[in-house]
C-alpha cells in the first residue's frame, strides 16, 4: 500500500521527487501545485460523465464505468511514469481519494514507489492560504507610472536582495496597458499558488522589496493577509523626471500595434475624461505616441498622487526617496539598501 503524508512533508519531498497530479486537465489548467505534471485519470468529459453516474446511479455504477474508461489507458500511464526515472513519485488528486489511490496502485505494480498527499490538492490549498500570514519585513517601492520601479526590483534581485515580483507572477504590469507584451494571466488561484511558493522561500528576518501595487494586478488579486501587511509597510518613493518616464513608456510599449495601445487608452476613458481620451486616441492614430503617453501619464500621476495623500497625509513629503533616471542604477540601488538598513521595523 502506498503511504500517505501531510502537505508540509509532501512539498519538502517535491524538491527532489516528481509530483503527478491525476485530476482532469480542466482542474489542472485552472490551478495546480507549481512544478506538478498532469497525468489525468479521466478527461474533462469522462470526469463529468462519471460524476453524473455517481449522483444518479450510485458509487458502484460509477466505479464500474471508471474502470471501463481507465482500462485502455493503463499501459500509457505506466510508460509516462517510468520515463520519469524516479524511485519515488508523489501523487495527488482533489481530496486524496480514489483517483490518486488507483494511480498509485498501478504504478507500484511496475515497481515505482508512490507517496500520496493526505487530503489531496484541497489540503495544499489550505497550506497556500495560510502561508500568506507569514510576517515579512516589507519595503514598498512607490512612484509614478514609468518611474522604473520594475527595473529597480530586478536590479535588487540581481544583487541578492529578497523581492516579491507581483507583476511578474501575475503576468501583468498593473495599469490599463499592463497586459500588453505579457503572456496569459494565471487564474487567481494559480497566482496564489505561485506567490505562496515565492513567499515560503523568503527569510522573514531580512527585508523584502515589493512594488507598491493596487490590490488587483490585472484580473488577479493580492491575498488579503499580504495586502494588509503591504498597506502598513514603509514606502520609498522613486523619483524620475517626467521626460525619462515618457521615454521608458515609449521603450516598453511603442513597438506594439497602435490598435492595441488605443484599446488600452479606451479602458480609462471615463477616468481620463472624454476630451483628453479623444486627444490621446487621435495622437495614436497619427503615430504621435509620445503625446498619447504624456496624456496618459498625467492621468496616472493624479490618481496615484491622490492615493499617496490619502495613505500618508502630512507625512508624505517626508517619505524617503531615491532618484532614478535609468542611468544611475548602481547609485539608486545602493541608496535603497541604505534606506532599508535604517528602518526600525520593530517600531512599525
Amino acid at each position: 500500500m502506498p503511504k500517505e503524508i501531510q502537505i508540509d512533508l509532501f512539498l519538502e519531498l517535491s524538491k527532489t521527487n516528481p509530483i503527478i497530479d491525476v485530476r482532469s486537465p480542466g482542474e489542472y489548467e485552472h490551478a495546480h501545485i507549481p512544478g506538478a505534471l498532469n497525468l489525468p485519470l479521466f478527461s474533462n468529459e469522462e470526469r463529468a460523465e462519471i460524476g453524473t453516474i455517481y449522483k444518479q446511479r450510485g458509487r458502484v455504477k460509477a466505479v464500474q464505468r471508471g474502470l471501463e474508461v481507465v482500462g485502455p489507458k493503463l499501459a500509457g500511464f505506466a510508460k509516462f511514469a517510468l520515463a520519469l526515472k524516479s524511485d519515488n513519485i508523489l501523487i495527488h488528486c482533489w481530496r486524496g481519494g480514489m483517483r490518486s489511490s488507483s494511480m498509485a496502485w498501478l504504478l507500484e505494480q511496475v515497481g515505482i514507489e508512490c507517496t500520496l498527499l493526505t487530503g489531496g490538492y484541497k489540503s495544499y490549498r489550505g497550506h497556500v492560504l495560510k502561508s500568506f500570514e507569514k510576517p515579512l519585513k516589507i519595503v514598498l517601492l512607490g512612484g509614478y507610472t514609468g518611474s522604473g520601479k520594475t527595473d529597480l526590483i530586478k536590479l535588487l534581485k540581481e544583487q541578492g536582495e529578497q523581492v516579491l515580483d507581483l507583476e511578474g507572477l501575475a503576468c501583468h504590469k498593473g495599469s490599463a496597458f499592463g497586459a500588453i507584451g505579457q503572456g496569459e494571466q494565471p487564474s487567481s488561484e494559480q497566482f496564489e499558488n505561485l506567490l505562496s511558493l515565492e513567499m515560503e522561500a523568503l527569510d522573514g528576518e531580512k527585508v523584502v522589496w515589493i512594488e507598491d501595487e493596487s490590490r488587483n494586478v490585472g484580473k488577479v488579486f493580492v491575498p488579503e493577509p499580504l495586502w494588509r501587511q503591504m498597506r502598513v509597510s514603509p514606502l520609498v518613493k522613486v523619483e524620475t523626471p517626467f521626460e525619462a518616464r515618457v521615454e521608458r513608456l515609449m521603450r516598453d510599449y511603442g513597438s506594439y500595434p497602435v490598435e492595441m495601445l488605443a484599446a488600452s487608452i479606451k479602458k480609462i476613458e471615463k477616468r481620463l475624461g472624454y476630451d483628453k481620451c479623444k486627444l490621446a486616441l487621435e495622437a495614436c492614430e497619427r503615430g504621435d505616441l509620445e503625446i498619447a503617453a504624456q496624456i496618459s501619464l498625467l492621468y496616472y500621476d493624479k490618481a496615484y498622487g491622490n492615493q499617496l495623500e490619502t495613505r500618508f497625509g502630512e507625512t508624505l513629503p517626508h517619505l524617503p526617496s531615491v532618484n532614478f533616471d535609468g542611468g544611475n542604477a548602481v547609485e539608486s540601488v545602493e541608496r535603497l539598501k541604505k534606506i532599508a538598513q535604517d528602518i526600525n521595523f520593530g517600531a512599525l
